[in-house]
């Protein structure tokens, strides 16, 4: 059962996803917090770096954003991108100059030390599906596992997406009819005609074309409510009568009838304030006495399992084995619960059979089916270092 609580205090949103009364994800609003992720914006070039096949463009911030040419090239796959393309048999003098207008969409939002990072490369949600202009992709999510349903919903889009549109079907798609997603796609294709029709208007002043917003992607709240009302969503409560407001607009407009109320002591609700303290744990240990620690650096998070007060019963193989068992159910736990997000590297306890290492594998995969965010586990590297890589669902960093 699941139900989603917004607390409003101290100028911040808590956004919390709950389990049977399990706190699962949490997002945090500050007020005044400026989110660029999402946005479209026509940008102008400022200049061009050659020799990083990049360039910095001007959206109208104070801090100018950065775009790379993998992310103006047309994508390869939508599996992989453009990751194993040449980049240097192209040369990006050829598609960008400085002082010329170009459409972007912020991928990652700005940091105190870097700009944004933008891409050409443009995709707008809808409640069951994720278009994207000037692809010829149609990709079905992970998270549905039923041949037939994929087969059906790749029918279903195909026939009614035109051409120079690719699409994503999200899990919320399943079961849905042909008029309800058709229609999803049609309003979706309709908010990108009128971003692209502001642009093609905008640029028509040439060099008198200014940096400019053309979209602004939903607030935390609109966007947890349009992942999670077709999913099994029992009820909203909120302490704020105008978050309560916007998520009752926001049912109405789906159709969609979910229990909302409001409630001023939401954080006295299941201890929720003893599992909000606990995120801030750098240790978070497991039953059997075992524990994990999480890092993060700029570039990546690392992860470290140990085997702590747990000694075991049987032999060393099969204590470690038991203890990076547990740690791999908790730690899909925490990649969801604090939205981490980028290369994540993990420390198991080295085990000498390699089959116990694909069990390991088999088992993360399993609950990271829970993870709405994107996932992809590469395996073991040669240091014995689980590598892997997770989308930030609400990026802050």
């Amino acid at each position: 059962m699941q139900e989603l609580l917004i607390d409003v205090s101290k100028n911040k949103k808590n956004i919390l996803l709950l389990e049977n009364g399990k706190l699962t994800e949490r997002y945090v609003e500050e007020e005044g917090q400026e989110r660029l992720e999402g946005n479209i914006y026509l940008g102008i070039v400022e200049n061009v770096l050659p020799g990083m096949q990049a360039a910095f463009v001007d959206i109208g911030k104070e801090k100018n954003t950065f775009i790379h040419i993998r992310d103006i090239l047309p994508k390869v796959s939508n599996e992989t991108g453009n990751k194993n393309e040449n980049f240097s048999k192209y040369d990006i003098k050829e598609y960008l100059k400085a002082g010329s207008p170009v459409l972007v969409q912020v991928k990652k939002d700005s940091t105190n030390k870097k700009g944004a990072r933008i891409s050409a490369h443009l995709s707008l949600p809808g409640r069951f599906v994720v278009i994207m202009p000037n692809e010829d992709f149609i990709t079905i999510s992970q998270k549905i596992d039923s041949e037939n349903e994929r087969d059906r919903l790749k029918s279903i889009v195909k026939k009614c997406l035109p051409q120079g549109f690719g699409a994503i079907v999200r899990t919320s798609a399943v079961l849905k009819s042909e008029e309800e997603i058709a229609s999803d796609v049609e309003k979706t294709i309709n908010t990108y005609k009128n971003i692209k029709s502001k642009y093609d208007k905008e640029i028509q002043k040439g060099r008198n074309a200014k940096p400019q917003l053309l979209y602004k992607s939903e607030d935390v709240v609109s966007r947890i409510l349009t992942d999670l009302m077709d999913q099994e969503l029992y009820r909203i409560l909120t302490n704020d009568k105008k978050v309560f407001s916007q998520v009752q607009e926001k049912l109405k407009e789906a159709k969609k009838e979910i229990k909302l109320e409001v409630q001023d002591d939401i954080l006295g609700m299941y201890n929720i304030q003893k599992q909000l303290e606990e995120l801030e744990n750098r240790k978070v240990w497991l039953k059997c006495g075992g524990f994990i620690t999480i890092d993060k650096t700029e570039a990546l998070t690392a992860i470290d399992v140990n085997s702590g007060k747990y000694t075991g019963k049987k032999d060393l193989e099969q204590t470690i084995f038991t203890v990076n068992k547990e740690a791999t159910i908790e730690i899909a736990r925490q990649l969801r619960l604090r939205d981490i997000g980028g290369i994540i590297i993990i420390d198991y306890i080295d085990m000498q059979d390699e089959e116990n290492e694909k069990k390991i594998i088999e088992l993360f995969e399993e609950n990271l089916k829970k993870d709405r965010s994107k996932t992809q586990i590469v395996g073991f590297s040669k240091l014995n270092l689980l590598e892997m890589t997770r989308k930030h669902m609400c990026s802050s960093d």
